[in-house]
């Protein structure tokens, strides 16, 4: 099995009409996750930052965007988004943005 560490697995998706990649989140990567999500509680910018962070670490190339080209982007894809991400990590409700 030691040959399969930092593998990555990962698929196509659709964003605001366009394939995009996403990777599955690494165990440390959510743990990151989970300890960030912990602080977002009622704060909406905390909520953003936390979709930010789920996308740049799994969508290719989003690494390379700003803040302010993240806040350009509908807030209702960005969701939609990061639960693809969370659903192929094998995180999350599967029927939750269905």
């Amino acid at each position: 099995m030691k040959h399969l560490v930092g593998k990555v697995m990962s698929k196509k998706t659709k964003f605001m009409g366009e394939d995009v990649t996403i990777k599955k989140l690494s165990v440390s990567q959510v743990m990151e996750i989970q300890e960030k999500s912990k602080a977002v509680g009622e704060d909406e910018n905390a909520s953003i930052q936390l979709l930010q962070y789920v996308i740049s670490c799994a969508v290719d190339g989003a690494d390379e965007l700003s803040t302010e080209d993240f806040s350009a982007f509908p807030v209702d894809e960005l969701s939609r988004l990061s639960n693809e991400v969370l659903m192929f990590s094998g995180l999350g409700n599967v029927t939750q943005g269905k």
